[in-house]
């Protein structure tokens, strides 16, 4: 029996065109938030997730919605959500989206990439309050269409 071969997702491609934003913490972003907030506690955190979009029938084009949830949290002594890191990291991605046509992102598996065809925002960046955790959160959705650019050099 052979493995399934690795191919690109919407996932993959979200999370290598977030890490090229100026302003987003390139390690930092990921679909799961880590439990231990310690480790990004310093720069923020940026989580995907797809929530929408359809594949074009006729061509090799997928045209995602994708969630974006910007996460800051404040040290354990404080006690106060910071509001303005999490809009600080959605602003980046805001900005991030003009000039991102056409840009190749490299894929972290089987040496792939995707050729982000556009991004644009769908939404205004929403605050999202009364986390339990105390965690500062905004939202934002981002329409991200993209192509298999595996044999196109960067």
């Amino acid at each position: 029996m052979t493995a399934p071969a690795v191919v690109a997702t919407t996932d993959l491609v979200a999370v290598a065109w977030l890490r090229t934003v100026p302003g987003v913490p390139a390690q930092q972003v990921a679909t799961t938030l880590p439990a231990d907030a310690a480790n990004w506690a310093a720069t923020g955190f940026v989580q995907v997730a797809v929530v929408g979009g359809s594949p074009n029938p006729h061509l090799p084009v997928r045209a995602p919605v994708v969630a974006v949830s910007c996460w800051a949290c404040a040290p354990r002594q404080s006690g106060k959500p910071p509001w303005g890191k999490a809009s600080s990291l959605a602003e980046a991605v805001r900005a991030g989206t003009w000039g991102a046509a056409g840009r190749v992102v490299e894929l972290p598996v089987g040496g792939l990439r995707a050729r982000v065809l556009e991004a644009y925002v769908l939404t205004e960046p929403r605050r999202v309050p009364d986390d339990e955790a105390g965690y500062a959160r905004y939202d934002l959705d981002l329409a991200l269409p993209w192509t298999d650019a595996s044999g196109v050099r960067p």
